[in-house]
């Protein structure tokens, strides 16, 4: 039988152009030492061809279970499992997943506005991310390697006087469930065109706290491969899997898997900077729109 998804790999990495549902099973099961899945939130955002829009709620979370429950199949003994979604929907995935895996930490991914807020309701301004594991007694968790600054240590520089001899307060500590991490800008380097991309800060943080090098990291919906690109970085194992060919072109040339494809060279985008008191910002907007360069998240 003709597999239904095409494959390409250089090194640690491997990226599967295809259907995560048809992909998922041709993975050997108990393989994987890290799931961060960064699914459609069915909103309505257009991801290429694809419109992220479900008939209702129900269709959706169902959708979503499918491939939960494949890749808690892949996931190591040892596993952990993040998972983002919609403030809408995650309190369905929620529920179901704490009857098949332990959630450890209910993450609140934080960030600055963009644009205009809403006005008849109060505006989201967060992703909520879950941490699972699939034996709380027995996972990664490197809460050294994540470790920030704290505000008693490092910034006030207070002292301990509880202590026998007064010491200065530790100036770093494991975060909490707060997470202020800027999104992604049109301006910045590691920004690709792609309507929700993830920061890299944010998946270094989540891979150096529940992986260790040279670990397997899947991710079933790759976007623009940001978790396969700080794999890397970090010396990991990692196997992305997308649906959408120009989310593939970016990955192959992201990640260095191939420079050509099809005859097309892969290049990245050109980022055109806008001066705001130019004259003819409307007519250059509307170009930029135009050809695919322009993202309002300037």
């Amino acid at each position: 039988m003709k597999c239904s998804f095409d494959k390409y790999t250089k090194g640690d990495t491997t990226i599967f152009h295809g259907d995560c549902l048809e992909v998922l099973p041709s993975l050997p099961d108990n393989s994987i030492d890290l799931v961060f899945a960064d699914p459609p939130y069915n909103i309505g955002k257009k991801f290429g061809r694809f419109k992220d829009s479900w008939p209702s709620e129900k269709d959706y979370t169902e959708w979503c279970f499918q491939w939960l429950e494949i890749c808690i199949q892949k996931l190591k003994s040892s596993g952990s499992l993040y998972v983002m979604a919609s403030t809408q929907a995650m309190p369905y995935l929620d529920l179901w997943l704490r009857n098949r895996l332990t959630i450890l930490s209910r993450i609140v991914w934080h960030y600055d506005s963009s644009g205009v807020q809403a006005r008849t309701y109060f505006g989201s301004l967060y992703e909520p991310i879950l941490f699972c594991v699939k034996n709380p007694k027995s996972y990664t968790f490197n809460a050294t390697e994540i470790e920030v600054e704290t505000r008693t240590g490092a910034v006030r520089k207070l002292i301990d006087y509880r202590k026998e001899v007064p010491t200065p307060y530790k100036s770093t500590k494991t975060p909490g469930n707060i997470w202020y991490i800027p999104r992604v800008r049109y301006r910045m380097p590691e920004y690709e065109q792609h309507p929700s991309q993830k920061p890299e800060a944010l998946l270094k943080r989540i891979i150096k706290a529940s992986t260790n090098v040279g670990d397997c990291i899947l991710d079933p919906f790759g976007g623009v491969f940001t978790t396969c690109a700080v794999a890397q970085q970090l010396s990991r194992r990692s196997i992305g899997i997308e649906l959408q060919l120009d989310y593939i072109k970016i990955g192959l040339r992201r990640l260095g898997i191939a420079s050509h494809f099809q005859g097309e060279k892969l290049r990245a985008m050109d980022k055109i900077f806008v001066r705001r008191n130019d004259k003819n910002i409307a007519d250059r907007i509307r170009e930029e729109k135009q050809s695919g360069l322009f993202n309002a998240q300037i």
